[in-house]
């Protein structure tokens, strides 16, 4: 039987790989692209190199590329993109410290923030391209540990304290105090206790635990009974029976801390040691000792806090609980194509390279070989697949690395190093004895 004599009407695949791509279908296919975020003439100039560059480094000159230019152009917006990720969690690491209980905002679904609504400060963060910022050390999570710390200790902190007086009878002496009922009844009704802060309400208190602080009576008055009415710092008397009145000769010359520290020990010696009054706090139950009788305080003055969640942020005050919590929350868009700079265009331009191989890995893949007469094409889609997902993991270890080298901590130990070889330098170079 004679051999049929095949004509076929195209001696080419139908999908190939151009040699060259072109701006005008980059500028066609935007809406093509799986994500459509980059757009800028800058981008769409090196996705368009892009092509000639996967054409020759795939063989097209010798064996066709069953790739279209589209989707070499979805390759390097993947790697751009992949770039803009791994920086953006090697930024992460630096700053977060530093930027936790900052404002943060809501992102679409591309990763970019909404300005249409929320405050000014997101649509600042949106303009000045946080993620490309280099932020103040600001501490803020040893700062917020600090305020917890201060809290506790009654010495600043966050946390808002209220004042309230009690009214005391002495002519029916009551020993014994419920603070915590007394409080939140009267944060109600507004009519038993006086409030030294107007805007504490029910809401505020209900039924939560009250932290007393602080219970007195009287004010020490330190400041007019210790330094008396010369009301000058560095000059002091000694502390042996100093009050209103002094005998000038007993004055001394001494630094200002000393100052601090024996105000604090006289105010001490006025709440201990001249006081005939004290008092003990069991479950904000307050109890007097001895019973107000007589001649005896009249008003009970208590500093308290109301207990609230460690995520609760008032209405009358920002503490930032709202804000910045974890690297999901930092204001970071993607990084903007045109402030990659050659070391990350290079990167950029292997990486859509590999995803192209693993694409085109994908298609060979389905058919494992094409008969032809008198033998078959054997295609290489796993390998391609294999080389691709080996080249990736090289590519993101590679960057990862290096970002890893360059943390602001790497860079100060670096420096640290730097300044140490070169005290060691300077210790063997001779200094010369100047002779006048």
């Amino acid at each position: 039987m004679a051999v049929p004599i095949l004509t076929p009407t195209s001696t080419t695949s139908s999908i190939v790989l151009a040699s060259a791509g072109n701006v005008d279908n980059v500028n066609s296919s935007t809406n093509l692209l799986p994500f459509g975020i980059y757009t800028s003439s800058d981008f769409k100039e090196g996705a368009k190199d892009q092509v000639a560059y996967t054409y020759k480094k795939l063989g097209g000159d010798v064996l066709d590329v069953e790739l279209t230019e589209y989707q070499v152009y979805a390759a390097y917006e993947e790697a751009t993109l992949e770039y803009s990720y791994i920086v953006n969690v090697h930024q992460a690491k630096n700053v977060l410290g530093d930027l936790l209980g900052n404002t943060t905002g809501s992102f679409d679904n591309d990763g970019v923030l909404k300005t249409d609504s929320g405050s000014d400060e997101v649509k600042a963060q949106s303009s000045e391209k946080i993620q490309l910022s280099y932020p103040r050390n600001e501490f803020e999570y040893s700062r917020r540990v600090a305020h917890g710390a201060a809290n506790a200790a009654n010495i600043g902190g966050v946390e808002t304290v209220y004042s309230a007086s009690l009214d005391l009878d002495g002519d029916t002496p009551t020993q014994d105090y419920d603070v915590q009922t007394l409080i939140s009844s009267s944060a109600a009704t507004s009519s038993s206790l006086d409030f030294s802060d107007s805007n504490l309400t029910t809401n505020k208190i209900g039924s939560r635990k009250l932290l007393i602080r602080k219970v007195y009576y009287k004010s020490p008055q330190a400041m007019w009974r210790f330094f008396g009415y010369y009301g000058g710092l560095n000059t002091v008397g000694n502390l042996a029976n100093y009050g209103q009145y002094a005998d000038d000769t007993t004055f001394e010359l001494i630094p200002t801390w000393q100052n601090k520290l024996q105000a604090r020990s006289y105010e001490d010696a006025l709440y201990t040691r001249y006081s005939h009054w004290a008092y003990e706090i069991k479950n904000n139950r307050l109890r007097l000792f001895p019973p107000p009788v007589g001649n005896g305080p009249t008003k009970i003055w208590v500093e308290f806090s109301v207990k609230t969640d460690a995520w609760h942020e008032e209405s009358d005050r920002k503490s930032g609980t709202k804000g910045v919590n974890n690297m999901n929350t930092l204001p970071f868009e993607n990084v903007p194509y045109e402030n990659i700079n050659s070391i990350g265009k290079q990167w950029i331009r292997r990486f859509a390279l590999s995803l192209a191989k693993e694409m085109l890995g994908q298609i060979r893949s389905k058919f494992g070989a094409i008969p032809i007469p008198g033998a078959d094409v054997t295609l290489n889609g796993s390998d391609l697949l294999s080389q691709s997902k080996d080249e990736q993991e090289k590519l993101r270890e590679e960057l990862k690395t290096v970002l890893d080298e360059l943390t602001y901590a790497k860079l100060a130990e670096k420096d640290a190093a730097v300044a140490d070889s070169v005290n060691k330098t300077m210790a063997s170079v001779p200094v010369p004895i100047f002779v006048g």
